[in-house]
């Protein structure tokens, strides 16, 4: 591929701006006719000369500009065509019955589709699922206001290639406490930034934002709790404002990366670059301009189709699918399913670092801007630690005394 679709519309933006250039020009020349008319009978020959050289230049510029427009609308039409076709292919195949009831974990494509055939369901704003969420009978489900603790601080060799990231979120997902690590490189002089947030950790304590319920939060409320947090934990470990950041995700917690990328509140603080995902339901989320991001994927994988929504495909935003058959050894636990394991994702990210792909190779090299070469890096863990759920206290009214001529239940007169 030699270019991405948006490209188009941004030829043919600048073919309008020409457009507009040569109707400012025909106007010039048409003021320039009629200074020139006073002048017609002091020397008619020369004086027509003028004129009509001028009307031709006036002409030939309307040709030109109406080939432009002729141009641009072919243009905008090519684009049209090609979003259709792309979405037609990117639809998922449509599973068979065996398929979708026997088959265990179900694949990206399965997922995608039947949470696409869903999302008008669970994500409106009066569906059933929105409704649950905010339903009073379950308060445990609405976000909760996250507070940040550090827990250790050192000095470190840190390898930040995509890959060890990667690995480096897996090694924090295994502490299973609601743990971030903020990684501070000396790119060239300057501070740069990188935030590790691991995906769902099942079976912890509810005042982990990384439970269960933390799903909720990342794709119903777009992190409202967990962004400001790693704000404050970027604070807390010496970033400044208009410091580079890369986020890095796995799971829920690239879900929670990708909302970084359409914070205002964090963005207008901090200058997020790039964000990494891995096997993360993020197709609904649209990073602000100027943002890279790179998702990896797994055709094994049905948590990154969750969402119903296939990621987009723009010059800053890209998405590889791996599709290496997985098996879960023998003997442990799938989980999820082994297309979801966080070392099948990182072999992947190995693979796109040394792919010539121009699209991957643009990306990689834009991720390696932010971190650098690497090297001594200091290196801090945070503990998010969501409130408690709130106490609903119920007030106990006394009883009213009896009228006059009345008696309390129970308590009759013989």
């Amino acid at each position: 591929m030699s270019f991405q679709l948006e490209e188009l519309l941004r030829g043919a933006g600048t073919l309008d701006e020409l457009v507009q250039q040569l109707l400012d020009i025909e106007e010039e020349a048409r003021q320039v006719q009629d200074c020139l008319e006073p002048f017609l009978y002091d020397s008619y020959d020369t004086g027509c000369n003028a004129l009509n050289a001028v009307a031709e230049s006036r002409k030939e510029v309307g040709k030109v500009r109406q080939e432009l427009v002729e141009v641009s609308g072919s243009v905008r039409a090519s684009h049209r065509d090609y979003v259709e076709a792309e979405a037609k292919n990117a639809l998922p195949r449509l599973p068979t019955f065996d398929e979708m009831t026997l088959a265990w974990p179900p694949t990206r494509d399965t997922s995608n589709y039947l949470a696409g055939a869903l999302l008008p369901f669970w994500t409106s704003s009066r569906g059933v699922a929105h409704g649950v969420l905010e339903s009073p009978l379950h308060p445990d489900l609405r976000p909760r206001p996250v507070s940040v603790e550090r827990v250790d601080e050192s000095v470190r060799d840190v390898d930040p290639s995509m890959a060890e990231s990667l690995r480096r979120l897996q090694r924090l997902h295994a502490l299973n406490d609601g743990e971030i690590e903020v990684i501070r490189f000396d790119n060239n002089g300057s501070a740069s930034w990188m935030v590790l947030i691991p995906g769902t950790q099942p079976g912890s304590p509810p005042t982990n934002p990384f439970d269960i319920q933390g799903i909720g939060e990342a794709l119903g409320y777009d992190s409202e709790e967990v962004v400001p947090a790693v704000g404050a934990a970027l604070r807390l470990a010496g970033a400044e404002a208009g410091d580079q950041v890369v986020a890095v995700g796995h799971s829920q917690g690239g879900v929670h990366a990708m909302n970084l990328s359409r914070d205002k509140a964090f963005l207008s603080e901090f200058d997020l670059k790039y964000v990494l995902t891995a096997g993360a339901p993020v197709g609904g989320i649209s990073a602000e301009p100027g943002i890279s991001s790179l998702h990896l994927e797994h055709v094994q994988d049905w948590v990154p189709g969750g969402d119903g929504r296939v990621n987009a495909d723009t010059k800053d935003r890209v998405t590889v699918t791996l599709t290496n058959e997985v098996k879960s050894p023998e003997g442990e636990d799938p989980g999820v399913g082994p297309g979801h394991d966080q070392e099948n994702y990182a072999a992947g990210a190995e693979l796109v670092e040394a792919s010539r792909d121009e699209s991957l190779a643009a990306s990689t090299a834009a991720f390696a801007g932010v971190v650098g070469v690497g090297g001594v890096a200091k290196v801090t863990r945070f503990k998010l630690e969501r409130a408690p759920i709130p106490v609903q206290s119920s007030v106990v009214r006394p009883a009213s005394p009896p009228a006059a001529g009345e008696t309390k239940a129970g308590s009759g007169t013989r």
